[in-house]
């Protein structure tokens, strides 16, 4: 769904028969082919749409790698914690052998000093525990 469906102020979705200002996909489809097509102005064309131009930069690109699933709507930023790759990981499980004494805010110091990776305490805590499941 459009977060602003109101902001859409093209003559296309004025009809409301085909054209469905709610469905952001078609609203951005709409706006690059307005560009694209029609030679209308970026600026103009993201205005009428109800977008920023690096919104409209941002769903070219999108379109332009991925088509039109690329319009689609998805959830950024990282999947899963980064900082803590496999040998990280791995590092911080040899030293929770070696020591079960140690505690995430020790294994966080050790993590930072071996990796330059500085990692919260409670992410390195949840990450050791998922990896015990795996195990198990």
């Amino acid at each position: 769904l459009n977060p602003h469906p109101n902001m859409v102020a093209d003559p296309l979705f004025e009809t409301g028969h085909f054209f469905d200002r709610d469905d952001v996909v078609q609203v951005k489809y709409e706006m690059l082919r307005r560009v694209t097509v029609d030679k209308q102005s970026v600026t103009q064309s993201a205005i009428a749409f109800g977008f920023s131009r690096p919104t409209y930069y941002q769903a070219e690109a999108d379109f332009q790698r991925d088509g039109l699933f690329g319009l689609l709507p998805e959830k950024r930023g990282p999947r899963q914690g980064h900082k803590l790759r496999s040998d990280v990981l791995d590092f911080a499980m040899q030293l929770r052998a070696s020591d079960p004494s140690l505690r995430p805010p020790d294994l966080a110091a050790a993590i930072q000093e071996r990796f330059g990776v500085n990692a919260h305490p409670r992410s390195i805590d949840r990450a050791l525990r998922r990896q015990e499941k795996k195990r198990r």
